[in-house]
């Protein structure tokens, strides 16, 4: 790390030092989750964005196009069996963010992203705001009827058909797709918490281009008198378009600056002892699923042979 990232960390440790009493307010993006394994949407020749063209899309937007998805769901359901949760554990950073929540300094998470990994890091559902929704449900895109999330899953790995309301709408998770409105939890939540803010507060964007708007409008409502910090490979945004005086700007990998800063709080420790411990029960969630599914197979097995006895 470098001399002048090194010191803008030390900017962010001493305010946060300073100001016991003070809530993180993050607003996060893709590149919290690269180092997971999973793309970010805009990375030329890596992003995801990039890689649909063997979906044969008019356009690689339309994997998300609201419209586009009612005539073929299939590229979604393709791109959903890669992103499905389960198959990523969290970076560090969402670790680090959990340890904010647990440390009763984390005041909310904003995210783009639909992986669900705050959730998996441990984050409370009362401090996520997932502005692009999420697989965490699935409704009708025809009646918005609510379904549990095996309905969708099931015909995801099944490949053969889609999942369908008995009023034969599409069932799709609740991710926000092109041509649908953002949830109202997020424009109520961040109405609340710029009510809130004070000179205490410190907001962190990270690992976002602050190309998708009205996400990319968070920062720039910050009020002046509360300091933003930006944690990405580039300046982006409003960082780089109206910066402030008072920004401060990290130019490095995302999970660096996450160990780098856990390391100035003196919270190093508590971070690796955090990831070690969510990699068990990680671990413990498996073997007790791949355990379930044997169960529920074997008791499937012997339904089946009951009912074919003679009686």
């Amino acid at each position: 790390m470098d001399k002048k990232t090194s010191e803008s960390i030390k900017r962010i440790s001493q305010h946060l030092l300073k100001k016991p009493n003070g809530k993180v307010i993050f607003l996060v993006g893709a590149g919290i989750s690269t180092s997971c394994g999973i793309p970010d949407f805009r990375t030329p020749g890596t992003g995801l964005y990039d890689n649909l063209a063997k979906l044969n899309l008019p356009f690689a937007e339309a994997v998300f196009d609201i419209d586009y998805f009612s005539e073929n769901p299939k590229p979604f359901y393709t791109l959903a069996k890669e992103l499905y949760p389960g198959n990523f554990e969290p970076s560090k950073f969402h670790y680090l963010l959990r340890l904010f929540q647990d440390k009763d300094r984390l005041q909310r998470v904003y995210t783009q992203n639909i992986d669900t990994l705050e959730r998996s890091a441990g984050i409370k559902d009362e401090y996520i705001i997932e502005a692009h929704g999420s697989f965490a449900k699935n409704h009708c895109i025809e009646c918005k009827k609510e379904y549990p999330l095996k309905v969708f899953k099931d015909k995801m790995l099944e490949g053969k058909e889609y999942a369908r309301c008995k009023c034969k709408g599409l069932i799709k998770p609740n991710i926000v797709f092109f041509g649908e409105n953002l949830p109202p939890k997020f424009f109520n939540s961040w109405e609340d918490d710029l009510d809130d803010m004070n000179e205490d507060h410190l907001v962190v964007v990270a690992g976002t281009s602050l190309a998708v708007y009205p996400f990319a409008s968070l920062p720039i409502e910050v009020p002046s008198s509360v300091r933003r910090a930006l944690i990405n490979l580039e300046v982006v945004g409003d960082f780089k378009i109206n910066p402030r005086k008072s920004d401060v700007v990290l130019e490095c990998a995302i999970d660096e600056a996450a160990e780098q800063l856990a390391r100035e709080l003196g919270w190093n420790e508590e971070l690796e002892k955090l990831i070690m411990d969510n990699h068990k029960q990680i671990e413990v969630g498996e073997k007790n699923g791949k355990l379930v599914d044997v169960l529920e197979s074997s008791i499937e097995d012997m339904t089946k042979k009951l009912e074919n006895l003679d009686v």
